[in-house]
């Protein structure tokens, strides 16, 4: 037998090791895709954004072998309509998921609404191309059956189905002060799901971020062997007033509480990206490492208990950059170039159409889609440019400002639809900042600029015009039941 004979022979030998193994040869295989989704975790909380309060070592290595996203943005200030366009690719307020008359700007428990099954989420789309799919945490995207992560494309399920803080005991406090539309007084105690099942009740909150990494291993030791594609919904460091953490960091950062909870979210990033160095699917992996939304910030200078969104302008739950712009690292060794930093604008709503095309599919061509895809980004094509020529910022249905390159434009408007901390100018003008020469929005220059006054204003224009005339319906059930024990 001749050399080049021998290798073919042996090499033949192996594949057909390989598929008697269920395994595709690494090369072959789709790339699985991971999310990391903090709760309310503002722009400067983390080391590689430059927080020298919390200690993120993981999250250091995740940015030295991998790439910052320094202008990445969630479509809200809130967390419903920003998950909302995470799982759809489209602005919460082109499904419906902004606001509504019974819940306001985020659903509350024993909703009638939720994220519509008729939209397509990038779990469905994915699962179209082969993959198991997963969620761990929170969901917050509609609470009755037909709204679960189960019926959305998930394969599984383990979490809260909304925020950590609509307990019962909240529910009752919201009652008495008359808040009877939103059925506060029949809230039940904080829900621990596993698909459609609740399986404890009230959750222990103090380990869930613990608990959320240990499934997230054992997720990727299950589907090691298939393209996967796992979710993980942080409920830290949350909605409350003191976040939660496990015995093993609770009182150990030099932040309180809020430290606390950030430096255990940076450990359950580190148990995963082992997990995959030591499984060996490093490499074919992507993992986006981001939040929800911006931090509510305490409004007493230097107090950062409530979290940092430095150097940016503004609180969370709001269209300032510090509601809406989030910290984003990408890594994926020998695919995102390592220590590298992205200045081009990105979204969550790129999440979708960038995943499918990655997985060799297509995104859904029978409905409006705001996303795109950024794999140009991401692995730093030379000359990739953002692909918005405008990204829009809403509060509720409010469209309140637009982006377009370095250009913030706050729109001349009559009244600011919730704004507890913030209210630019006096709402009578138009507010135009440059965010790359001045990334703390301190020096308004629209009268120095009529001309990119009168363009962002078009861009807004036409943005609220296509949105308006192409919306689709949120889901709705007619008699909702609360999420109980069985």
């Amino acid at each position: 037998m001749t050399e080049q004979a021998f290798i073919r022979k042996a090499l033949s030998a192996a594949l057909l090791l390989l598929a008697a193994c269920g395994s595709k040869p690494p090369a072959a295989r789709p790339p699985n895709f991971i999310i990391l989704w903090c709760d309310n975790l503002g722009y400067g909380d983390i080391e590689p954004f430059g927080s020298n309060l919390h200690r993120t070592p993981n999250l250091n290595r995740m940015a030295r072998e991998g790439r910052r996203f320094t202008d990445f943005y969630s479509t809200s200030g809130v967390c419903t309509p920003s998950r909302a366009s995470l799982m759809t690719g489209a602005y919460p307020q082109r499904i419906g998921m902004a606001y509504n008359e019974r819940d306001q700007h985020v659903l509350r428990p024993i909703s009638p609404y939720g994220l519509n099954p008729d939209e397509v989420t990038v779990a469905e789309a994915l699962k179209q191309q082969g993959y198991a799919t997963g969620i761990l945490g929170k969901w917050h995207l509609g609470d009755q059956l037909e709204f679960l992560p189960t019926r959305q494309g998930f394969d599984y399920y383990w979490g809260v189905p909304y925020s950590d803080d609509m307990t019962q005991e909240q529910g009752q406090r919201i009652a008495l002060r008359g808040g009877k539309t939103m059925d506060a007084d029949r809230w039940p105690p904080l829900p621990l799901m596993e698909n459609e099942t609740v399986i404890e009740a009230p959750t222990d909150r103090n380990t869930l971020t613990k608990r959320e990494a240990e499934h997230a291993v054992a997720f990727i030791e299950k589907h090691r062997d298939e393209p996967f594609f796992l979710f993980v919904s942080h409920a830290m460091p949350g909605s409350t007033p003191t976040p939660f953490s496990s015995e093993t960091f609770r009182g150990k950062s030099q932040n309180g509480p809020w430290g606390d909870a950030v430096e255990e979210l940076d450990w359950a990033a580190g148990q995963i990206l082992d997990k995959l160095v030591e499984l060996g699917l490093a490499e074919n992996t992507l993992v986006i490492w981001t939040s929800d939304n911006g931090a509510p910030i305490n409004r007493e200078p230097g107090n950062l208990a409530r979290g940092s969104n430095l150097p940016l302008y503004g609180p969370g739950y709001s269209t300032a950059e510090g509601g809406q712009r989030i910290p984003m690292i990408a890594w994926m060794p020998g695919t995102i170039p390592a220590g590298t930093t992205e200045q081009e604008l990105a979204s969550t709503l790129d999440i979708l159409p960038t995943f499918v095309h990655m997985a060799s599919g297509k995104p859904p061509s029978d409905r409006k889609l705001d996303g795109y895809d950024i794999r140009p980004l991401l692995v730093g094509e030379p000359g990739a440019k953002s692909p918005y020529e405008a990204f829009l910022y809403f509060d509720r249905e409010q469209l309140q400002a637009v982006r377009s390159g370095p250009w913030k434009l706050f729109l001349p408007l009559d009244h600011f639809e919730r704004h507890p901390h913030f209210k630019p100018g006096d709402g009578g003008k138009p507010l135009l900042f440059n965010l790359v020469e001045d990334v703390g929005s301190t020096h308004d220059v629209a009268a120095e600029h009529p001309d990119i006054v009168e363009r962002l204003t078009e861009l807004a224009e036409r943005g609220r015009r296509d949105i308006a005339n192409n919306q689709r319906p949120r889901g709705r059930v007619e008699h909702p039941e609360p999420r109980v024990m069985p």
